[in-house]
């Protein structure tokens, strides 16, 4: 008798081929059958009229300070996921001397809007060098499967201390020393390196994240390092500026160390090169040899702006900085008084000293791109869908219709504004991009942006709107299944993992295809010390396995916990042969 079977579902396989009707057999954490007529099992789950997915594996997310006290791993966990890739983008918490905990935590909390005081209050430190974080991530078990990057980050603080400062040139003696502490943690198990090369990432004090201004002779070394393990994954969100010639570097590290590199492709007003071209350039270093692979989100990377969230379009108004330090109760009720809405709405923003000033007077002033999101939000909205139409068919300034929005359920209405990958008021540039090799389905942010987005549940979008609901050119079931599955997995050398075949690792979803549905974010104050974050739940998901156990039915947890700490590449050839 085996220990589960999901019985008469359709299985979409995760490799690319047409979806058949099948029971799939687990023993243990492995699939052990799929086929037609398969014996009992201990459990059994009826899949008749629903399809059968390998587990989502999310290569982009950031729950490196989550991971040390949460077995959930919500929201990525309520949307099929069943293994994450976090450290990306050149932060996290490893290696971490004492003096500088608190360095970390704000380098973190400005570049991916986690509360710092969450941080603070819920991770332990209980580590000071890279390999000893992950031994302590082993210490809670969890519904998902976790991987690591070592983060460039806190690879520059620990080498460089007091020095680390934007600017900040590393002797050959320090980038030696960063090259031993990444070779160190890849042979410890992380799956790769992150750095960030963006002007959108700040610490919380407003500094440079630490990679911006290395040079390519630092990445190449750092890279080389990974290149002496022999596997490992470079990963990195860039500016791209011109200057910086990156394509060229990551084109000559990738050649020499025969690694993949892999970088955010976003349309972005912070980009020197347009999508388009940094598409093409990728292409052309991969035609001589590289392996450069571009992260493409599913959807506009949006703000989603709330009045308890972290931004809105009144952020810069005199009036609303006399109420930001108030509880939330005593701001509602000035919110509400409508001689202080008049005043608001009528007031000139007084904008801060910034080098991101174009794009904060958008978040203020952006009515041609801000949208409202209603219960049945299209993430692909229409330009006549926006604030501005909406409020000149209304009748009123847009300043107005925003307040009114935003005053929704006591003050709990949301603005969405989609600040990248919305160029031209559609997904259409995506089609392309969603059948070619070189690209991954990727950037979902999962456990980060708390305050300002809540694309974790991408896996879900994926399905709802790219395969079954979006008007003109959609994607076949099988094809979105096998970029959110195989095509993930594959990337970060974990071959165990995203297709549904006997020896594979039985990471499995039940979805109802009919009912799968994303329902409207809302903030929660649930982190340590009371931190908001966002979240977004799904109808749809019958059920999902963990390494052959229940975790979730109907989107609740189950109370298992049989996800664990990735060590390095994971071969499906050797977990056949410890069958």
């Amino acid at each position: 008798m085996h220990d589960l079977v999901i019985r008469g579902g359709t299985v979409v396989d995760g490799s690319g081929g047409a979806p058949f009707v099948a029971d799939v057999a687990v023993d243990g954490d492995r699939i052990v059958a799929v086929g037609e007529n398969l014996g009992a099992g201990r459990e059994e789950i009826d899949a008749s009229g629903k399809i059968v997915t390998p587990g989502f594996v999310d290569v982009h997310t950031h729950y490196d300070g989550q991971a040390t006290w949460d077995a959930e791993m919500a929201p990525s966990s309520w949307h099929g996921v069943t293994t994450v890739v976090m450290g990306n983008c050149g932060v996290g918490f490893a290696p971490a001397k004492p003096d500088r905990h608190e360095w970390l935590i704000s380098l973190m909390e400005g570049v991916e809007d986690i509360p710092g005081t969450a941080l603070a209050e819920g991770m332990s430190w209980d580590w000071e060098t890279f390999p000893e974080y992950m031994d302590a991530l082993e210490k809670l078990p969890r519904t998902v499967d976790v991987a690591c990057h070592v983060p460039h980050g806190a690879v520059r603080a620990y080498v460089l201390g007091d020095r680390e400062k934007p600017g900040a040139i590393p002797t050959d003696a320090d980038i030696a020393e960063m090259s031993r502490i990444v070779e160190e943690g890849v042979r410890a198990g992380a799956l790769g390196f992150s750095t960030s090369r963006t002007v959108l990432h700040k610490s919380i004090d407003g500094e440079l994240v630490p990679g911006t201004t290395a040079t390519a002779e630092e990445l190449i070394a750092i890279g080389r390092a990974m290149g002496r393990v022999g596997y490992g994954v470079f990963e990195m969100a860039s500016d791209l500026k011109r200057e910086w010639n990156e394509f060229q570097w990551m084109g000559d590290l990738s050649r020499e160390t025969g690694l993949p590199v892999t970088f955010a492709a976003l349309q972005s007003i912070a980009k020197e090169l347009p999508l388009e071209e940094q598409i093409s350039e990728m292409r052309r270093q991969n035609a001589t040899g590289a392996n450069i692979v571009a992260q493409i989100a599913l959807r506009g990377n949006g703000i989603i702006m709330a009045w308890q969230g972290t931004v809105h379009p009144f952020r810069f108004k005199p009036a609303w900085n006399e109420i930001i330090d108030l509880p939330w109760d005593q701001q509602l009720a000035k919110l509400k008084d409508p001689a202080f809405k008049a005043r608001m709405i009528g007031e000139a923003n007084v904008w801060p000293e910034s080098d991101i000033l174009d794009f904060l007077k958008v978040v203020a002033e952006g009515w041609p791109v801000h949208f409202e999101m209603d219960p049945d939000f299209n993430y692909e909205p229409k330009m006549d869908e926006s604030i501005m139409a909406r409020a000149v068919a209304a009748g009123v300034s847009p300043a107005e219709y925003a307040y009114d929005l935003l005053m929704k359920d006591e003050g709990k209405g949301f603005i969405y504004f989609p600040i990248l990958n919305y160029r031209d008021g559609n997904l259409n540039f995506l089609e392309d991009l969603q059948a070619s090799d070189d690209t991954v389905n990727s950037l979902s942010d999962g456990g980060a942006h708390c305050g300002t987005i809540c694309d974790a549940a991408s896996p879900t979008f994926m399905l709802q709107h790219w395969v079954r609901d979006r008007k003109g050119h959609r994607i076949a079931l099988e094809h979105a299944v096998k970029r959110q599955c195989r095509d993930t997995a594959l990337l970060y050398g974990l071959e165990d993992r995203g297709v549904l075949a006997p020896g594979y690792l039985a990471d499995l979803n039940v979805i109802d295809m009919d009912a799968i549905k994303l329902g409207k974010p809302w903030l929660a104050f649930d982190l340590p010390a009371g931190g908001k974050r966002l979240l977004q739940k799904a109808d749809g998901y019958v059920a999902t396995v963990k390494s052959g156990v229940v975790t979730f039915k109907d989107g609740t947890m189950q109370g298992p916990t049989p996800g664990g700490v990735i060590r390095g590449p994971q071969r499906v050839e050797m977990a056949m042969a410890a069958e």
